[in-house]
């Protein structure tokens, strides 16, 4: 039974390692390429490493196997995120068939800061209307903006 669970978890394991190699082929620009990789690589390797624990058997190393994973699982994501948003700065091309592009004018370069709903919406540059990607339209948040007042931005209870 022992044998069979690890041959499972190996095969998994590497077939989606397969697919986060094959994700670095087919996607189309540098960001899918990333976001496909990650998490098939993230998973892949945990399995990987799950079948290792189930191998030995053994509580030093199956510890041992907890903590990578959890290293994996924890810096593997914001490894991944961080060099994309290095490459959107940098002005790496997005796919030309890519939707949207949610951080198109919202980044002030000169201070590294990502304008927030609020501050679009007292500077006039969001219309209303426009759903946002939570979900709530504009219009919803413009009005708890004009309700804040001339100085001040909204509170935690608005």
């Amino acid at each position: 039974m022992g044998e069979l669970t690890v041959a499972v978890l190996l095969v998994v394991g590497s077939a989606l390692m397969a697919v986060a190699a094959l994700g670095i082929l087919r996607m189309p620009d540098l960001f899918t390429r990333m976001q496909a990789t990650t998490k098939a690589a993230t998973l892949g390797v945990g399995l990987l490493l799950a079948a290792a624990a189930v191998e030995f058997g053994d509580l030093a190393v199956t510890t041992r196997v907890i903590a990578a994973a959890v290293f994996i699982a924890m810096t593997a994501p914001v490894a991944a995120h961080l060099l994309g948003r290095a490459a959107y700065f940098l002005g790496v091309p997005l796919w030309e068939k890519s939707v949207r592009d949610e951080l198109r004018g919202r980044y002030n370069e000169r201070a590294h800061a990502l304008a927030s709903m609020e501050e679009l919406l007292g500077e006039g540059r969001l219309a209303p209307g426009r759903a946002t990607r939570r979900g709530a339209y504009v219009h919803d948040i413009s009005e708890k903006h004009q309700e804040a007042g001339p100085g001040g931005g909204m509170t935690a209870g608005n």
